[in-house]
């Protein structure tokens, strides 16, 4: 699997690492059950603090993605990767879209201007 951050965005760290691990279990790159990097090793690899790796994987955790077991590291939990709430804005975001005439190339063409 691929980590990469980028150090000069915007978005917090944690929240680039935390959509590396969405991302690879969405491709199937990290199945439910696989083991991820031990965080020091993590933050080593991607120069940044064990502790931003660690609130990214307590975030994951919170969205039941990841879980913990004490000497057994952090495993991907659940191949869900969309929080509820995401999916409930995207689809409300949708029938507004619709209701105001903008087609999905128009609607990804606006969510890509506004990232």
């Amino acid at each position: 699997m691929r980590w990469t951050v980028d150090h000069s965005s915007r978005e917090l760290l944690q929240h680039q690492i935390a959509g590396c691990v969405r991302q690879g279990v969405a491709t199937g790159e990290l199945a439910v059950g696989e083991q991820l990097p031990p965080a020091a090793e993590l933050a080593e690899a991607l120069s940044v603090d064990r502790n931003t790796v660690l609130a990214a994987y307590r975030q994951l955790r919170d969205e039941n993605l990841l879980e913990f077991r004490r000497g057994r590291g952090a495993r991907v939990a659940s191949a869900v990767t969309e929080p509820a709430p995401v999916t409930e804005a995207a689809q409300s975001l949708v029938a507004v879209a619709r209701e105001h005439g903008l087609g999905r190339r128009d609607l990804i063409r606006l969510i890509e201007k506004l990232t």
